[in-house]
């Protein structure tokens, strides 16, 4: 057996025996197989993709490679949340805080940002001394006392996948829905939790683009989880505009505080609302409306905000030295009209060039930069009013900004205005 073999045989569309896989996946995380060697097998495999079987072996190689946490030492129910990726998704930062104020425990490994998404991690380093490498004794220690707790893929777990995830990430292969499974899945089953949700993005600003897609993924992280007795539940909800009122990672855990200190209404603060709900009614066996009775409580005491200073403290973090850049650019309009329509996909690649995210692997982020949208879906624009503002690098002087890339505009009374609003507010649940 040859890498080369391995590679010509799923780059003509055929699918690989589990010995196959373990044989190119394991050799590479050895060392025996080059970078350049890999990124061919993953983008046969994002051309052609896997049948369940191949996804199953990949799942199970990824987690195979590495250790298992063993969460029995956590007094309580261990709930646990994953999203596929958006552009301004700071979800998991809001309802980790809703769900621990809730009395759920929540033992969240989250990872880096990935092609125009942004990453949990990236955006709580942003945060001053704040540590997202903990050790299993620390994690499981800091769940069972303040039942939360946020830490980055450690390399006893499922290493493979994050050796995979960094390559795919500068190669083009993000968007494939068996290596999104296969990543996901193991990193959910090796940290222990034994119920997961799963937020699958769908939109132009996600890495699923349609629904046929996303019902993909549903069903084969459920099949996943049943295979490891674990319960997996999915929602399924819109990606089509940056969520919230910020992108770039400082300003996004700026963004999470106000939200869980009530000074923000809209879409994103119905998402986290829903998704938490389903959590604790997946941990605490109950129904969603009572689930979300228990939401709206520790929103509006402070609970939720006091248990994200808590976890922002106890891992090290001073959240009164975060900080954005000084450098701003206002994005003034150059027409009137009525915004319909954000593209999410545009706004995420700008704030990669910015130094938001990574286009190699090497890269560093810059936590201070980003955009903050000070004109949304519904608001009526005047020429000359502010857009968005640019948070820049020090050194980018001028930054080159269509806005007919980023904004539709229509009349105001516009049918089409309506549908638009109507379409991203919805969410749907398989």
């Amino acid at each position: 057996m040859s890498i080369v073999d391995v590679i010509n045989k799923k780059r003509l569309g055929y699918a690989l025996n589990n010995e196959e896989l373990k044989y190119a996946f394991n050799n590479y995380m050895r060392g025996n197989i080059t970078d350049y060697q890999m990124s061919a097998l993953l983008m046969a495999i994002c051309i052609n993709g896997m049948n369940d079987e191949e996804i199953y072996y990949l799942t199970d190689i990824f987690i195979n490679s590495g250790d298992t946490l063993d969460l029995s030492k956590i007094n309580g129910v261990t709930v646990d949340k994953h999203s596929t990726g958006g552009v301004g998704d700071k979800t998991t930062l809001i309802i980790a805080s809703i769900v621990a104020a809730c009395s759920l425990k929540v033992p969240k490994m989250s990872g880096r940002g990935l092609g125009h998404t942004g990453g949990t991690i990236d955006k709580l380093e942003s945060i001053p001394g704040f540590k997202t490498e903990l050790t299993e004794k620390e994690f499981i220690n800091q769940v069972d006392e303040i039942g939360l707790a946020i830490t980055s893929q450690t390399g006893h777990l499922a290493p493979l996948d994050k050796k995979i995830y960094a390559l795919r990430d500068v190669t083009g292969t993000v968007e494939s829905i068996p290596l999104i499974a296969s990543s996901i899945m193991s990193k959910k089953i090796a940290s222990g939790a034994q119920n997961i949700i799963i937020d699958i993005k769908v939109g132009n600003g996600a890495l699923i683009k349609n629904k046929e897609d996303a019902k993909r993924l549903s069903g084969i992280m459920k099949k996943i989880g049943k295979r490891y007795n674990r319960c997996v539940e999915t929602m399924i909800t819109y990606m089509d505009i940056p969520l919230g009122t910020s992108i770039g990672n400082a300003l996004e855990v700026i963004e999470v505080m106000d939200i869980l200190q009530g000074k923000e209404e809209n879409y994103l603060v119905e998402l986290s609302k829903a998704l938490a709900s389903k959590m604790i009614s997946m941990g605490k066996n109950i129904t969603v409306l009572e689930a979300s009775k228990e939401v709206d409580e520790v929103l509006h005491n402070k609970k939720a905000y006091e248990k994200f200073l808590s976890m922002v403290k106890y891992q090290g973090g001073n959240i009164d030295k975060i900080k954005v850049s000084s450098n701003k650019k206002e994005i003034i309009s150059s027409k009137s009209g009525h915004i319909i329509d954000m593209n999410a996909y545009e706004f995420g690649k700008l704030s990669l060039s910015l130094g938001g995210g990574r286009i190699t692997k090497e890269d560093k982020i810059d936590p201070s930069v980003g955009i903050v949208l000070n004109k949304k879906i519904g608001d009526d624009v005047k020429k000359g009013d502010v857009l968005c503002t640019l948070y820049l690098k020090t050194d980018v002087s001028d930054v080159e900004f269509d806005i007919n890339n980023y904004y539709t505009f229509e009349n105001r009374n516009s049918k089409k205005a309506v549908d638009i609003i109507d379409t991203t507010v919805n969410k749907e649940e398989f």
